[in-house]
């Protein structure tokens, strides 16, 4: 079984904001994925970082996971509202985060995966329904085991992401990564 793990739009946000996207990508080893809305977020996004109109055609995400039934559309929707506060009058909001949930609670095929994102209540939410949650730091982490990164590259990009005005937890020292 393969687990896979679904970078929420804070998280690509995060590593185009530093120009390294390519450290993700290296990070996922192949086992990113992403919802639709979650793409979406991505295209718009790029207006302010270009570097994410690259991602979906390049691929390393693999295409966007959509849901079309009904009833599981409906589910999300559900969610999308009552946990993450979304409402009629904004239809996109929250909707990556709450397909996400869905398809790593849900479908077979990802079950056991990961989600990572840099939404506090959303990681919440997620823990308290036993999806395992994870953030940037912590996959600046899994970069240093893997040798993707040394400690101190590690924390020096996550300081920089905050210096850019990202909104992300940072450990008090390199040593907590």
């Amino acid at each position: 079984m393969t687990w896979y793990w679904f970078p929420d739009n804070t998280v690509l946000c995060n590593f185009a904001a530093v120009d390294n996207l390519s450290l993700l990508q290296e990070i996922l080893r192949e086992r990113g994925r992403w919802t639709e809305a979650i793409a979406y977020e991505a295209t718009r996004s790029a207006r302010f970082y270009p570097d994410l109109g690259k991602v979906a055609s390049d691929g390393w995400l693999g295409d966007p996971i959509e849901i079309d039934d009904p009833v599981e559309a409906d589910m999300v929707e559900r969610t999308r509202r009552a946990v993450f506060g979304g409402s009629r009058l904004e239809p996109l909001k929250h909707l990556g985060e709450a397909q996400t949930c869905h398809v790593i609670r849900n479908w077979e095929a990802y079950a056991g995966s990961y989600w990572i994102s840099d939404d506090r209540d959303a990681l919440d939410y997620a823990r308290r329904i036993g999806i395992t949650a994870r953030d940037t730091a912590d996959l600046i982490t899994e970069g240093i085991n893997d040798g993707c990164c040394t400690r101190i590259e590690g924390y020096q990009l996550l300081q920089l992401m905050r210096a850019r005005g990202r909104k992300l937890r940072v450990p008090p020292n390199q040593m907590h990564l």
